[in-house]
């Protein structure tokens, strides 16, 4: 039997498998229904089905993607929990002018409930405190922004914009 954290860092780290083999009906195990994922403010869905949707068309071009999910930070309280994942990704693109890569590094910061199927992540903001490459490798579907603002932890932190910290992490 698995706890619950390992239950959640699963399904974080099942996110990152589903966009890398492009097997988007894994967000059915991800994510609930009225999932609110925010990217940034042009880059924000309320449900799973406009989710998954625009991720099948925006990775479709790319030749190959890797996201590498760490640093797990999960508070469980009863049948919710906080999360904070680091992430660091690198998309490919054959033949783009100017470079064939854009990768990042960020951070996803997620609550997650427990249904009847398991854990899922109801809310999720993700951001980026670094990038490099070409964006252009990143323009695949003029429809889906993901143009990310740069920032950084502690930023967000004084802002007081990281659930995980506001939470009042306990470790037990």
């Amino acid at each position: 039997m698995t706890s619950d954290r390992e239950d959640i860092t699963h399904i974080i780290n099942l996110y990152g498998f589903a966009v890398d083999t492009q097997d988007f009906d894994l967000f059915d195990r991800i994510f609930t229904e009225n999932v609110d994922a925010k990217y940034n403010e042009e880059a924000h869905w309320k449900s799973r089905t406009d989710l998954k949707r625009d991720f099948i068309s925006y990775h479709d071009p790319f030749d190959g993607t890797h996201h590498v999910m760490s640093n797990h930070l999960i508070d469980v309280r009863g049948n919710e929990a906080n999360c904070v994942t680091y992430a660091h990704w690198r998309l490919y693109r054959k033949g783009v002018p100017g470079g064939e890569f854009w990768e990042g590094n960020g951070w996803y910061d997620d609550h997650a409930i427990r249904t009847d199927a398991g854990w899922r992540i109801d809310r999720r903001l993700c951001r980026i405190i670094w990038w490099g490459g070409n964006p252009l490798v990143n323009a695949t579907d003029p429809t889906v922004q993901f143009d990310l603002p740069v920032t950084s932890l502690r930023v967000e932190r004084q802002n007081g914009s990281v659930w995980f910290h506001t939470a009042q992490y306990d470790p037990d």
